[in-house]
């Protein structure tokens, strides 16, 4: 597949909508798993968002791992695809989490279960670990990316005349 859009690679693309899917769905399975009016409010949307950003992180690895052979090799681009390849096991964990509490807490609502408060804070602390991985490997995997794309591409001092 050829992995170009408009003369751009589309992992230059990909990347800023998982930069904003992961986190976002980051944010609303804690808000899900520790606020019970937005858990009712977010609902289905929630899982589906981390459907997304589970879908969207092989789609910008596979880019990615086209372009990683049409540029230069440089420590920068190293780490940074070796970091990449550690964002999908967080996100997985985040989608599991998503659906595992969306499921138990349509089936805790019903009249007559008896309440469980431990597995709320289980669902809570697993939440937030996943949450928490995801969105700091996203940032560490932003970090050395956008490093790989700009050391060295940009003088601090403003051109003359502009």
């Amino acid at each position: 597949m050829d992995w170009v859009v408009a003369g751009l690679p589309w992992h230059s693309l990909l990347v800023h909508f998982t930069v904003v899917v992961v986190p976002a769905a980051a944010a609303c399975v804690v808000l899900a798993a520790v606020w019970p009016a937005a858990r009712r409010r977010l609902g289905v949307f929630t899982p589906i968002l981390a459907l997304v950003a589970l879908v969207a992180v092989p789609f910008t690895s596979q880019a990615g791992q086209w372009l990683v052979v049409r540029v230069e090799q440089t420590p920068l681009v190293e780490a940074h695809e070796a970091i990449g390849t550690s964002l999908l096991p967080w996100v997985i964990a985040l989608f599991v989490i998503a659906v595992l509490q969306w499921v138990w807490y349509r089936r805790d609502r019903k009249p007559g279960r008896p309440r469980r408060p431990a597995i709320a804070i289980a669902i809570m602390l697993v939440a937030v670990v996943a949450a928490v991985g995801s969105v700091a490997t996203v940032v560490r995997i932003g970090d050395t990316g956008a490093a790989a794309v700009w050391t060295g591409e940009f003088d601090s001092e403003p051109v003359p005349g502009r």
